[in-house]
């Protein structure tokens, strides 16, 4: 496009981003709301499921990067991507379900604030109730990074696909920034 006047070359306007159906919006909100509670029912039995045999056997780390210096001192490596990878696993989900599930949590700090919150109340319970099982810092960087991997793969763009921005509210001041 040519400006009239001064011959210089102007960019096209935005394009609009073209909001799905309510009724697929919906549907996808209700998978992944269900995906939500299959997946804590699953954390639920992973993390808070006594452990007696390991009573000995567990200590509680409040000191970031001992429990992954432990992990990776071990023989075996399967073990150590065991660990490793099943706690980044563990955060993925939140990474991906909560900006198609909440549009106030699409950005990126959001999503890692409220996942570090939610695993740290989990380790705070695994330490303090849980027999057999501790407390561990190093298992809530590796579940909030796993949410962070999950946002950036995934997440961020199914959350604008489901709740896409209104520019005309933004481009007056009046709507929030996601």
């Amino acid at each position: 496009m040519r400006a009239a006047k001064t011959g210089r070359r102007t960019s096209p306007p935005p394009r609009k981003a073209k909001a799905l159906p309510l009724p697929v919006r919906l549907l996808a909100m209700l998978f992944a709301f269900a995906a939500m509670v299959a997946f804590a029912a699953a954390l639920a039995r992973l993390t808070l499921e006594p452990s007696p045999a390991s009573e000995a056997l567990v200590h509680s780390n409040l000191h970031p990067g001992r429990s992954l210096h432990a992990y990776l001192s071990q023989p075996e490596l399967r073990d150590a991507v065991k660990q490793i990878g099943g706690n980044l696993l563990l955060g993925v989900p939140f990474g991906v379900l909560l900006p198609v599930l909440a549009p106030k949590t699409r950005g990126i700090l959001r999503v890692l604030a409220i996942t570090a919150t939610v695993m740290l109340l989990v380790e705070l319970v695994q330490g303090a109730l849980i027999t057999g099982r501790a407390f561990d810092i190093d298992d809530v960087i590796l579940n909030t990074a796993g949410a962070l991997v999950g946002y950036l793969l995934l997440g961020r763009r199914l959350g604008r696909v489901v709740h896409p921005r209104d520019r005309r509210r933004n481009r007056r001041g009046g709507g929030a920034k996601a």
